[in-house]
């Protein structure tokens, strides 16, 4: 899959230039609050606004086939149905615009019929068309998307079988693929088959069939959404509206739920800092540990970032164990395998980066560098930013000038995408935004034609390609454990090239009021749920 240009994926654009891509019922509604102070419109009793604060930003795509933004996949799931999708804790599928999942798992035909009455954001009904227009989308060889990296390896096509019913074809057995199908959101071909639509998807354009519509959308500021109420689906609506600030820096977003003029009622990405003055203030505090973890991308046409032992000298320089005590309070752990511990096919790697700052120099020495200077170009996720100092002082301890670069997200990705050169970047990452199966995991990061193999210029190599001739073999493995050890293999692999690896897993934290809300599900990833939630 080719890598998406950045328009398609991160690239939001001003509320005023969406606004003429709207259809009427959602152009009306695009003046909406441009403000974070602005509660969308307030209201009591059950009729009240629910406001949260979201620590990512929302100026990202919001094309359901291309997006790995947090704000807007976390938003998606209450705007948009899958034939099935998944519970946000377990990813146990459920039926949602389909009326039962599969009885045959295994089967390579796989027959859905869509839920009667369900009706899109702009009243018209959904169709098998539609349905097929998506997975057209996704598995067209000629469309760089995001999704097609987690559907093109198993599935041949979808076919229209009555206009309420569809087939998909897989290519072989995959059950896995059954909990994938949450990411393949149904959106209207009447609405995003229209010339330039799709950029319209970007910028932020949403037209689902889901529990909530959106009603406005200000790029670095809010995004608001409103029950709906043709919805007759399995989780319908319980706020009348909603209100999601993005507030990435973290005093403000912390501010904001904070103390007895508190704006909102539920934040994520909290501060582990701030953890225990929230809860003495009345809030509930949660998280779990998960793939959330910090990487480190290399540049591989860079030198010497092409020779694996300054990669691997790097990441051994790392004090990572002290990175969790102060920068993350300890609410993480050093990484010892691509996978975080909790997944299901974790095992140690056969390379772990424990802190040697002594390996570190003898690496750098026999790959014959000295006096490097390392420009570390990173995402100003406050969490990240947090983490920064402390590679600082461990790459400067062993000889490594380091100078350190955060800034905005779409800023790092934007000069990924045009191809600039850069030497080292430091982000966060989240694939169980997208599911828990490890294939899908790695697929998203070390797809043969992805985005991240474009940017660090690597799939080419002949490690590369073998790599991904392992991870085919793995996709069509149908023996789970035959398919576990080959998956942990390949991750041995990974592990020693160094190419774009994490350095900590930690956890994420979400606070809410539980006086105010109920039915909250803290998830180990970013973003919020609010399908099951009510208030109080």
């Amino acid at each position: 899959m080719p890598a998406p240009h950045r328009r398609s994926f991160l690239k939001g654009v001003g509320a005023l230039g969406l606004a003429a891509a709207l259809p009427p019922a959602l152009a009306a509604c695009s003046a909406g609050p441009e403000s974070t102070n602005d509660t969308g419109g307030g209201g009591s009793g059950k009729d009240r606004t629910l406001t949260a604060v979201i620590g990512y930003g929302n100026d990202g795509s919001w094309d359901p086939t291309q997006t790995a933004s947090a704000f807007a996949m976390a938003a998606n799931h209450h705007v948009y149905e899958g034939l099935l999708d998944t519970d946000p804790i377990t990813r146990v599928p459920y039926p949602a615009l389909a009326t039962e999942a599969p009885k045959d798992a295994t089967a390579t035909t796989w027959r859905f019929t869509l839920r009667s009455g369900a009706t899109f954001h702009d009243g018209r009904p959904v169709t098998a068309d539609d349905v097929v227009f998506v997975f057209d989308r996704i598995l067209d060889p000629k469309t760089p998307t995001l999704a097609k990296g987690f559907f093109a390896g198993w599935l041949s096509g979808v076919e229209k079988v009555d206009s309420r019913t569809v087939e998909l074809v897989l290519k072989f057995p995959f059950p896995d693929g059954l909990s994938r199908l949450t990411l393949a959101k149904i959106m209207p071909e009447h609405v995003f088959s229209r010339p330039g639509a799709w950029d319209d998807a970007i910028k932020g354009l949403a037209v689902g069939s889901g529990p909530y519509r959106q009603t406005a959308h200000h790029p670095k500021s809010n995004t608001t959404f409103e029950a709906f109420a043709a919805y007759n689906g399995p989780r319908p609506p319980a706020f009348k509206r909603m209100n999601w600030l993005t507030i990435v820096d973290a005093a403000p977003r912390v501010a904001k739920i904070s103390g007895a003029g508190a704006g909102a009622q539920i934040a994520d990405n909290i501060p582990y800092a701030n953890i225990s003055r929230l809860e003495q203030g009345g809030l509930e505090v949660a998280g779990g540990a998960g793939m959330n973890n910090l990487f480190l991308m290399f540049n591989t046409r860079h030198k010497p970032f092409d020779d694996v032992r300054v990669r691997q000298a790097l990441h051994y320089a790392i004090d990572a164990e002290k990175m969790v005590q102060v920068a993350l309070k300890g609410h993480g752990k050093p990484a010892s395998s691509f996978l975080n511990e909790g997944n299901p096919s974790y095992r140690r790697a056969r390379t772990v980066y424990d802190y040697d700052p002594a390996k570190a120099k003898a690496l750098l020495k026999a790959a014959g560098v000295s006096d490097l200077k390392v420009n570390l170009l990173a995402v100003n996720v406050s969490w990240i930013v947090d983490c920064l100092p402390t590679i600082k002082s461990s790459w400067d301890a062993v000889g490594v000038q380091t100078t350190l670069a955060p800034q905005e997200t779409t800023a790092v990705f934007t000069k990924m995408d045009q191809k600039q050169d850069y030497q080292v970047v430091a982000a966060a990452s989240n694939p169980n935004q997208f599911g828990l199966d490890a294939d899908l995991i790695m697929h998203y990061n070390y797809g043969p034609q992805n985005l991240w193999m474009g940017y660090t210029r690597w799939a080419g190599h002949p490690v590369a390609q073998r790599l991904f001739k392992d991870m085919d073999r793995a996709t069509r493995e149908p023996d789970p454990a035959k398919k576990k050890a080959i998956i942990q293999d390949y991750i041995d692999l990974v592990a020693e090239q160094a190419v774009l690896y994490p350095v900590v897993h930690n956890e994420l934290m979400t606070a809410w009021d539980p006086r105010r809300l109920s039915g909250i599900r803290p998830q180990p990833y970013p973003g919020i749920n609010l399908l099951q939630a009510k208030w109080a």
